[in-house]
C-alpha cells in the first residue's frame, strides 16, 4: 500500500519552512489512533508550515485520509523483512527532525529510533505498555490529565505545540456515503441506532445476547431498528444478537472502515463497550452509550468536544475494578450492567416516547 497525500497540507514545505518535520507513530488500534488525532492536531495549529507524517498499520489507514493535519499517511509493512526495511528507508530519507511515539511499544519504538530522528518523544518507562521500549527515545514524559486524549496531546506539548481545542478531523468521502446509503435503503430502514457487541477483549465486553433483549426494548418504545456492527472473526456475536432480538429485526451490516464511519456520522445512538468504533462514534459527533466495567471511563471513555452531543457512561462502580486485564471471558462487572440499566441510558439519549 503506498503512502497517502493528504490535503491540504500535502504539498513538502519549501526549504525555508522546512525546520519542523514530525514523524508520528500510531500504528493501530482504531480506538488508540482516534485517541491521537487531537494531538496532530494540535501540532498543526502551532506549526503550520511543518511536515507532520503520520506511519500506521495498513488496515487503519483509511482513518487518516483527507486529514488536512497531516501531509503523509505512511502504511507501515510489517509482514516481511524487505518491506519493514523498506519503511525504515522511507522514514530515513525523511530526514525527520523529530519522532513522537504515541504507542509506547517496541515496534513502534524501534521505528522512532530507526527514523534516525535526532529527537524521540514518548511517555515514561512506568507507563507505557512495553516500558523498556522508553530506552530508544531522547525525552520521556509523564502524562499529564486524566483522558487518554490529554495524555497524547502531553508528548505533542513536549514537542513545542501549545495548548488548543481538541478537535477529530475525520474525512467520510462520498463513496462510503453512497454505500451505506444504498445498504439501508435495501433494508428499509431509514432512523436506526448501532449496536457493537464486539472488542478487542472479551472482559471488557457485554454479552451478546443482551444487545438482542436491549434492541426488542428499545425497538418496543421507540420503534426504532438497530444495526449490528461487528469486526472479523464477530459473526458469531452479531448472529447471537440478532437471534436473541427476535421479531425487532435488527441487521448485520458487514461493512469496512470507511463505510462503518459514514454509517455511525448517521446514527442516532451509539451502544458498545471500551471499544474503537465507540470511541470512533464519538469522534465523529454521534450521540453514545459507553458500557464500563475494568476499564475507567475517565480514562478510555468517549471523548466529548462539544457540549450538545450527548454522551451516558454505564457503570456501577460498587461492582467495578478498575483492572485492564485482558481476560478471554466476560468480566464480573461487565455482567453487572443489566439491560434495563442499559436502556435507560439509550432512552435518555433518544428523548421521550412519541
Amino acid at each position: 500500500m503506498p503512502a497517502i497525500s493528504n490535503s491540504p497540507a500535502a504539498s513538502d514545505p519549501t526549504p525555508k519552512e522546512n525546520a519542523q518535520r514530525f514523524l508520528l507513530l500510531r500504528l493501530g488500534s482504531l480506538g488508540d489512533v482516534v485517541h491521537a488525532l487531537p494531538a496532530a492536531a494540535a501540532l498543526r495549529d502551532s506549526f503550520p508550515a511543518a511536515r507532520i507524517d503520520w506511519a500506521i498499520e495498513p488496515r487503519w489507514a483509511r482513518l487518516l485520509q483527507g486529514n488536512p493535519d497531516l501531509n503523509t499517511v505512511i502504511p507501515v509493512n510489517r509482514k516481511t523483512t524487505g518491506g519493514i526495511i523498506e519503511t525504515v528507508q522511507r522514514l530515513r530519507a525523511a530526514n525527520y527532525t523529530c519522532a513522537i511515539d504515541f504507542q509506547g511499544l517496541y515496534k513502534s519504538a524501534l521505528l522512532a529510533f530507526g527514523s534516525g530522528a535526532p529527537r524521540r518523544i514518548g511517555f515514561q518507562r512506568t507507563y507505557a505498555r512495553e516500558g523498556f521500549a522508553s530506552w530508544l527515545y531522547t525525552e520521556r514524559r509523564n502524562p499529564r490529565g486524566a483522558h487518554k486524549v490529554e495524555h497524547n496531546l502531553t508528548l505533542a506539548e513536549a514537542a513545542g505545540a501549545q495548548k488548543s481545542p481538541a478537535r477529530f478531523p475525520i474525512a467520510i468521502n462520498a463513496d462510503d456515503e453512497a454505500r451505506v446509503a444504498r445498504e439501508l435503503e435495501q433494508r428499509n430502514i431509514q432512523d436506526f441506532f448501532v449496536l457493537n457487541p464486539g472488542g478487542g477483549w472479551r472482559s471488557k465486553c457485554w454479552p451478546a445476547e443482551r444487545y438482542g433483549e436491549l434492541h426488542a426494548k428499545i425497538f418496543a418504545k421507540f420503534g426504532l431498528r438497530g444495526v449490528v456492527s461487528y469486526g472479523s472473526g464477530e459473526e458469531d456475536l452479531a448472529q447471537a444478537a440478532i437471534k436473541i432480538a427476535g421479531n425487532s429485526a435488527p441487521v448485520a451490516i458487514p461493512l469496512e472502515l470507511g463505510p462503518l464511519m459514514a454509517l455511525l456520522r448517521r446514527a442516532k445512538c451509539m451502544v458498545s463497550a471500551d471499544t474503537g468504533p465507540l470511541h470512533l462514534a464519538a469522534a465523529l459527533g454521534a450521540p453514545v452509550v459507553g458500557l464500563f466495567g475494568p476499564t475507567d471511563p475517565a480514562r478510555n471513555g468517549p471523548f466529548i468536544t462539544n457540549p450538545a452531543q450527548k454522551s451516558v457512561i454505564v457503570r456501577n462502580p460498587r461492582l467495578s475494578e478498575t483492572t485492564y486485564q485482558r481476560g478471554a471471558s466476560y468480566s464480573p462487572a461487565m455482567l453487572a450492567i443489566t439491560v434495563d440499566e442499559v436502556t435507560e441510558a439509550v432512552g435518555s439519549i433518544l428523548g421521550p416516547q412519541t
